[in-house]
């Protein structure tokens, strides 16, 4: 049996025919995650973060210590993953190893904290786009150029825009692209690496006691809890690796692709990360007031400004802004996927036309611009000041925390009939679940807090409000008399009939009075046609 015809098999075996083109090789896999981490933008993004809440010290440790746990959950979805390869993934695998009693709501819950979270990446990683270019005009007009708003959402909706129409084009495009994001990422961070420290000018240069050892509180709460809420870095960082999950029905040999992909990209992000943050602090002076509070807006700006100067910082904050526009497209890409995943079970408003894939491009169209449209919603929130608009961030975090905890849980908790892929971690695995799934719900009552101990309606956090607006809407919907999900939705619906049998459109029926579904058009393959193909 080919690779082709076993990933095939595996996918029919889960309920589903094969519709996407099998153009990702194991390495474009990684490429998805390891791209989506972004690794130098992604820190550049969210480092305004660890700077006020810790400073030197927790950049250094809280990054090591963040990326340990991290990886935990990484293993745990690998197994997952490696059992179950399919575009649902998070909310497949919580419907199939759950109580009857409670697996449709589960999924439900699931579903819809996956799709916002990960749409959520999209609105987050494109505006710290937007703000990079920014921080690039402010730099090149030597800092008279302060942007407003309004300018600054302009150029965040053009970038997603143009997203939306790079991830429309065809798989194997799509593919090709991952190995240049790859070699720019790698190339990026080693360049930061080894130049930052030959260019900063000597009275810039930290000692070791203070870049590896220096905690300074700048926003008031206990020091413990300020060092919790640096983790946003990190956290934020590594995260997205989902994204090898909902891609795994256009990966070849995705048993085995999809998990390597998820915990290999973690690990060298960690590696690499904690060189660029142990750069970074050797390298930022000690005057940490004027790193955040200053005209450029950008935190890595204004470091990179401080030590290679106006012409050096142009130059390669404009391949910065370029590895951090990549990361926004392969986002797109992700949650496109599990977008169409989710219509193709029916759980999305609309999903008989979202469900649709493109004749020409054989991508799922309608869901990038689905995708598309959310996250430019989303980006309204800036408007409602800073701390609005960081509530995206945080949501990018703990939307998919919610989503990664869920199923993991639901497999050692829940008897069910779990079969470990290629990738296991045998006797481990439940330690490893309880560890990673620990760290999740503890990292999101963290990131629901305000920045400060005091804080008034301009500086609330509201990541508990958007968060809560999330799951409070979603359960509503599910809930909601006679039309709402839990009157028809029964989890993931198989689009395989009978022995040989495709389901034409893929669309599910709506119940009648008595709870049937409607009757759809199966058409017979035999199988020396589906093995044709």
């Amino acid at each position: 049996m080919t690779i082709a015809t076993a990933d095939e098999a595996l996918l029919a075996s889960l309920g589903y025919k094969q519709e996407f083109q099998r153009a990702f090789t194991p390495f474009e896999v990684f490429g998805v995650a390891f791209s989506i981490m972004g690794l130098l933008p992604s820190i550049a993004s969210v480092l305004f973060f660890s700077i006020p809440n810790g400073g030197p010290s927790v950049m250094v440790w809280g990054w090591l210590v963040c990326s340990l746990f991290i990886l935990t959950i990484g293993m745990s979805m690998g197994e997952l993953a490696s059992a179950a390869p399919t575009s649902g993934g998070l909310y497949w695998w919580t419907w199939k190893f759950s109580s009857p009693k409670c697996r449709n709501l589960l999924a439900w819950v699931v579903g819809y904290s996956n799709t916002i979270g990960i749409i959520a990446g999209v609105a987050s990683i494109d505006w710290g786009c937007a703000v990079q270019i920014m921080a690039a005009a402010s730099i090149g007009s030597k800092e008279t150029f302060i942007p407003t708003s309004a300018q600054t959402y302009a150029v965040y909706a053009a970038v997603v825009v143009s997203h939306g129409v790079i991830c429309s084009l065809g798989t194997r495009i799509l593919a090709r692209l991952q190995n240049l994001y790859i070699v720019l990422n790698i190339l990026l961070c080693l360049a930061v690496i080894i130049a930052l420290p030959i260019a900063t000018p000597k009275e810039l240069r930290n000692d070791a006691k203070f870049a590896l050892g220096n905690f300074t509180n700048m926003n008031g709460w206990p020091s413990g809890y300020s060092f919790f809420l640096s983790l946003l870095t990190p956290a934020w960082t590594i995260c997205g690796f989902d994204s090898a999950v909902h891609i795994s029905e256009e990966a070849s040999n995705a048993a085995v692709a999809v998990p390597w992909a998820i915990t290999m990209s973690i690990a060298l992000c960690g590696i690499i990360g904690w060189a660029i943050n142990v750069a970074l602090t050797f390298c930022m002076g000690t005057d940490l007031d004027s790193i955040i509070g200053n005209d450029i807006g950008q935190p890595m700006a204004t470091i990179f400004f401080n030590s290679f100067g106006q012409n050096g910082t142009l130059a390669l904050w404009a391949i910065v802004v370029l590895v951090q526009y990549m990361m926004g497209s392969s986002m797109v890409l992700a949650a496109s996927r599990q977008s169409f995943a989710f219509a193709r079970d029916g759980a999305l408003p609309f999903s008989k036309y979202l469900y649709r894939m493109n004749g020409y491009t054989k991508t799922p169209v309608n869901t990038v611009w689905f995708a598309v449209a959310i996250a430019l919603l989303l980006g309204l929130l800036a408007f409602a000041g800073a701390s609005a608009i960081n509530a995206v961030f945080s949501l990018g975090v703990v939307g998919a925390y919610i989503a990664y905890s869920i199923p993991i849980i639901c497999r050692f908790v829940f008897e069910n009939e779990f079969k470990a892929g290629p990738f296991t971690l045998g006797r481990f695995g439940l330690p490893c679940a309880v560890v990673s799934v620990s760290f999740m719900i503890f990292m999101c009552f963290v990131f629901c807090f305000p920045s400060t101990p005091t804080t008034n309606a301009q500086e609330m956090n509201y990541s508990s409000v958007v968060i809560g607006g999330v799951i409070g809407g979603s359960l509503i919907w599910y809930y909601f008399p006679k039309y709402g999900g839990v009157h028809w939705f029964e989890g993931p619906v198989a689009n395989l009939g009978g022995e040989g049998d495709v389901v034409k459109g893929g669309e599910k029926g709506e119940k009648g009075e008595e709870g049937s579904v409607d009757v759809v058009e199966v058409e017979k393959e035999s199988l020396d046609e589906k093995a044709s193909r």
